[in-house]
């Protein structure tokens, strides 16, 4: 008998910015991604002012899912997925972000998207937000450092809510919200605050541009505009599930120094709970002003924000997990990673891109999470970006990718057997797709191969890897066999 329960949510995820292409296609306008270049594990990606011709811009054409939908959701379907987590692109539905009305052919495709989910029995999961913010309000409006976005992100929502009750009932209003703790890609993705200048890299953390008063209250307004969502979702249809999406943080302290430990507690604390707390509890925590006296930023609060935060908590908890990282007070130690860096630790194997392999602290972080909150959790993103070879017959033989994930899955189990309510598991990347960190396609997630190199260029043809068949026998046994 699996440990996996009954209606388990086994799946893929992606985002439309990173697979759909077709950026200005069918009157959709530009999204900040449009504006992203190329870059590699170490040469970083670029925010340009508008398009600049002859630049390439991984967005543009990403793995042209916009045209090759019915095909990829039939090969998730091939492969047994009961759900698919996925993103609307902003701009494709409302070009510029301010509009009344939407544009009606983004519309259209969606409704054909979501179809095809279920024709294929799968169960659609929509990120609302995912790092696709309208060029249009990040360069007029200044992003969501401004509070009429609320209005904006509120229309959008509940447009896709209205079109698509029925096709959808699961949604998360914002991606790894918590990343706007951090300045640099916090800023750029996160919350569309643009760089000053015309060509501008692209940093994790520390930036000179960065006004960490902006990215703050650009966050308290993302918790509104989420609350609010909730609620209105529940109105529009009861049966809406909505969740928030925060980037798993595991920081273990680098010795028992208790300076690493005090660190490790802090790092942990406010990169998973100064969001989920505001989302799921509906209050910011006790902490939350010594985190604005260090970051020199004044919240305010009202009664109505106060109000609003308690009365829009979420319906379950959705998190990325990737990596883990430790925490040391000595800052010569500090390496890079996803989202959040960290010191390294001598006990784990990293992957192609340097990132902590860590499939027991999944299971730290479930349990973690779930003792805090007490809600259903679902892990939406987790997966290996490697450097994948296509042999001449078109096979791809991904072990490496199977032993991850076979790792990873076991932990699941094993926190689920201590009680922790997990609710469904959707693999990043299920199709090769652009990495957003670095805007690769050579950095491949996917049980799906696409011919499609750093550069764009490439036949776009799918090809299925070993880990496919894999992962169709996991879905199948509903995790009962992994081997």
């Amino acid at each position: 008998m699996s440990t996996f329960p009954e209606g388990f949510l086994w799946g893929g995820a992606t985002a439309a910015n990173q697979c759909e292409g077709g950026y200005d296609a069918d009157g959709k306008g530009l999204g900040v991604p449009d504006i992203m270049t190329g870059g590699t594990v170490s040469e970083p990606r670029h925010v340009t002012d508008g398009v600049k011709p002859g630049v390439h811009y991984p967005s543009h054409e990403a793995v042209d899912m916009y045209t090759h939908y019915l095909d990829d959701i039939a090969l998730f379907g091939e492969m047994g997925f009961k759900c698919y987590r996925m993103s609307i692109n902003w701009s494709r539905v409302f070009p510029k972000g301010d509009e009344e009305k939407p544009n009606q052919a983004g519309i259209e495709f969606y409704r054909r998207v979501f179809e095809k989910c279920r024709e294929c029995g799968i169960e659609p999961m929509v990120t609302l937000s995912h790092y696709e913010l309208p060029y249009h309000l990040a360069k007029e409006y200044g992003g969501w450092a401004n509070p009429k976005l609320i209005d904006f992100y509120l229309n959008y929502a509940r447009t896709a809510m209205t079109e698509y009750k029925g096709l959808v009932k699961y949604w998360l209003t914002f991606n790894e919200i918590n990343c706007l703790l951090m300045g640099g890609f916090g800023n750029i993705m996160g919350a569309g605050i643009l760089p000053p200048g015309d060509d501008v890299a692209m940093t994790f953390g520390d930036t000179p541009w960065d006004v960490p008063q902006k990215r703050y209250q650009a966050l308290h307004y993302q918790f509104l505009a989420s609350a609010k969502c909730v609620v209105m979702a529940h109105e529009i249809d009861p049966e809406n599930k909505v969740g928030c999406m925060i980037a798993g943080n595991v920081t273990y302290p680098h010795t028992c120094n208790p300076d690493d430990v005090i660190l490790a507690q802090r790092k942990q604390r406010e990169q998973n709970f100064y969001c989920g707390d505001v989302q799921v509890r509906g209050a910011y925590p006790a902490w939350a002003p010594a985190v604005w006296k260090r970051e020199g930023v004044s919240i305010e609060v009202s009664d109505e924000d106060a109000a609003t935060l308690a009365a829009g908590t979420v319906d379950f908890y959705s998190f990325s997990y990737y990596m883990s990282s430790t925490a040391s007070a000595d800052p010569k130690l500090i390496e890079g990673g996803n989202i959040f860096g960290g010191a390294g630790n001598e006990y784990l194997k990293k992957s192609d891109w340097g990132w902590a392999i860590d499939p027991k602290g999944l299971k730290y972080y479930l349990e973690e999470v779930y003792d805090r909150y007490q809600v259903p959790l679902m892990i939406v993103e987790n997966g290996l970006g490697a450097v994948d070879v296509r042999e001449e017959d078109g096979s791809v033989h991904d072990s490496y990718r199977v032993d991850y994930l076979r790792e990873h899955i076991e932990q699941m189990g094993e926190a689920i057997a201590d009680g922790v309510d997990l609710m469904g598991y959707t693999m990043w990347g299920c199709i090769d797709l652009v990495s957003a960190s670095t805007g690769e396609m050579k950095k491949r997630y996917g049980f799906i191969y696409v011919d499609k190199d750093n550069d764009g260029a490439g036949t776009l043809a799918r090809s299925k890897k070993d880990s496919f068949y894999w992962y169709k026998k996991v879905i199948a046994t509903n995790g009962e066999d992994l081997s």
